[in-house]
């Protein structure tokens, strides 16, 4: 077929096969709130831990395909669907922070930042959270952080200076230094 007509647009979306529960959700309440909210259909593989995401041509924007695709995978790293639901917003993304890539596998290493990034009871994740109104999942090897670009990339730079020890406080004020930068510019582009 020329220029691509008649081909669906499809993602596949590999989950951990502890995930696809959530992803299909009690009696499919999951997989059929997106696949509605979206037009698209969601259909999983729970032989290969796949989540295959597709829309009809002419029908469903692939935009709408790979939203859908994004709340899969972030409801895979980890996220409530509610929280994953988020990404139905055009401003909002979802990034991976991959910690073994930048501390290497060693367990205690993990452990320790993780536990820097979490803080005691959750405190510093809830403290990024709401410095930033982001979303943020610390699983076994990563961190995943939804919202919007600018925002989530603020976290992503605090919780590298996290990983590389510096102290709690001194990422905090410069993510209030950021977080200042960004909210003035979210006004002028209301009154622009």
């Amino acid at each position: 077929m020329s220029g691509g007509q008649g081909l669906k647009p499809r993602m596949f979306v590999k989950v951990p096969p502890e995930r696809i529960g959530a992803v299909i959700g009690s009696g499919g309440s999951v997989k059929k709130e997106i696949a509605s909210r979206l037009g698209v259909s969601i259909s999983v593989d729970s032989e290969n831990s796949v989540v295959i995401v597709e829309g009809e041509p002419g029908t469903v924007s692939p935009v709408n395909v790979m939203k859908a695709a994004e709340i899969v995978k972030a409801i895979a790293y980890g996220f409530p669907y509610d929280k994953a639901m988020s990404l139905i917003n055009d401003d909002y993304v979802l990034i991976i922070v991959d910690l073994k890539e930048t501390i290497g596998d060693k367990e205690s290493h993990l452990k320790r930042v993780k536990g820097r990034i979490i803080g005691e009871g959750g405190k510093t994740r809830k403290t990024l959270e709401e410095l930033t109104g982001t979303h943020i999942h610390v699983g076994e090897h990563h961190v995943a952080i939804i919202g919007e670009y600018e925002r989530v990339m603020a976290v992503r730079e605090a919780i590298q200076m996290l990983i590389e020890g510096r102290m709690h406080s001194t990422v905090y004020k410069h993510l209030e230094s950021i977080m200042r930068g960004i909210r003035k510019r979210e006004r002028l582009k209301m009154w622009g």
